[in-house]
């Protein structure tokens, strides 16, 4: 097919082939990617002829391509964000989590000093931790940090990551049990004690029917009577750790430091939503004994040692229940020893017996 040639053998006139030009500089849609000999001609005629359009067509430039603004935002935005969580992962997730602080990082040791300064925030029944350190605590059991297992003494260390195991489950059974929580019988966390063990079977034995101060349920686990004490939400918050060595006649020694917060309101609060929170921290030393030198029974621990501090649990002769003090009844409390249930840089202090001694906390 010829220069200049249509399809259909007809032939095009130099306007019309001057107009084809034309529009495609302009971007005509059907504009041939490579110009015939006759658009060549007629090209090199309009070059020579001023007025016709040939600078309009030496200078074109495209057109600037849009810019898309709205990608680049998007790409800024992303940006930043993946260097505040770079930056301060913590508060990332507790933003999505809806917690009061960014959490703290599991305790695999005693700390030297107390929790940071919480700002004097009054809690809610939607935020009952909130203006605490133990907002930025774990909830349940994830706040209670299980070391790496090793064998010691008459145990391998696959049977070491059992007994820690079932040595949290005690402290879930007798601390975060919401049944236990709410004065029943702690039936789970009595089947893990060793049946042989003849002291701690007669507190188990007197303390729940009657109790007192020398068998008192609240030694080994946390009670709230239901007729006036409403736990708060469904998250007590802990904070704490397990420690292991080996003991006597080659017993695995777990050690359990914890502290449990408990957010509380009055049962027959009706429009009033006082929330005190009722902090008890434990300490317990259990034995895995060696059943061919101690007398045992399979997947139980003996008690060695019970300590534990409790805040806002009340004054007074032993009920079987913490007393949470609310409204007037809180005044009752200020002339007892000051706390920081928080700190745990300190040993828990208090001994197997509860004594007389109110505990007054510095914050709570």
């Amino acid at each position: 097919m010829g220069a200049g040639t249509e399809p259909d053998g007809s032939s095009r006139s130099d306007e019309e082939w001057e107009r084809f030009l034309r529009e495609s500089v302009a971007g005509a849609a059907d504009a041939p990617k490579e110009p015939s000999a006759r658009a060549r001609d007629v090209a090199k005629r309009l070059r020579a002829e001023p007025g016709r359009g040939l600078e309009g067509w030496r200078s074109y430039t495209p057109a600037r391509p849009k810019r898309r603004t709205g990608w680049y935002v998007v790409g800024l935005l992303a940006s930043l964000v993946l260097l505040v969580v770079a930056l301060a992962p913590g508060r990332i997730v507790s933003l999505f989590a809806g917690a009061d602080s960014p959490p703290l990082a599991a305790e695999t040791a005693r700390p030297t000093q107390a929790s940071p300064e919480e700002a004097a925030q009054r809690p809610t029944m939607e935020e009952p931790f909130r203006g605490s350190p133990a907002a930025s605590w774990a909830s349940g059991a994830a706040g209670i940090t299980v070391p790496k297992a090793g064998a010691v003494g008459w145990m391998s260390a696959a049977e070491v990551e059992r007994a820690l195991a079932r040595s949290r489950d005690f402290l879930v059974a007798s601390g975060l049990d919401r049944a236990v929580l709410r004065g029943e019988r702690p039936e789970k966390a009595i089947a893990l004690i060793n049946p042989h063990q003849k002291d701690v079977q007669d507190l188990l034995k007197t303390a729940i029917r009657t109790p007192s101060e020398k068998n008192d349920p609240l030694l080994l686990f946390s009670r709230f009577q239901p007729s006036r004490t409403h736990l708060v939400g469904d998250v007590v918050k802990t904070r704490g750790r397990l420690t292991y060595r080996e003991g006597e006649r080659g017993a695995l020694q777990v050690t359990a430091d914890v502290t449990f917060v408990y957010p509380v309101t009055r049962a027959d609060a009706g429009g009033d939503d006082e929330i005190v929170r009722t902090i008890v921290r434990r300490e317990l030393v259990l034995s895995w004994d060696d059943p061919d030198k101690v007398i045992t029974e399979p997947g139980t621990f003996s008690i060695v040692s019970y300590k534990y501090d409790m805040t806002n649990g009340g004054c007074g002769a032993p009920t079987g229940y913490f007393i949470p003090p609310f409204g007037t009844d809180r005044r009752a409390d200020e002339a007892g020893t000051e706390v920081d249930p928080y700190d745990r840089s300190a040993p828990v202090g208090r001994g197997e017996s509860l004594g007389d001694e109110c505990r007054r906390a510095t914050r709570s």
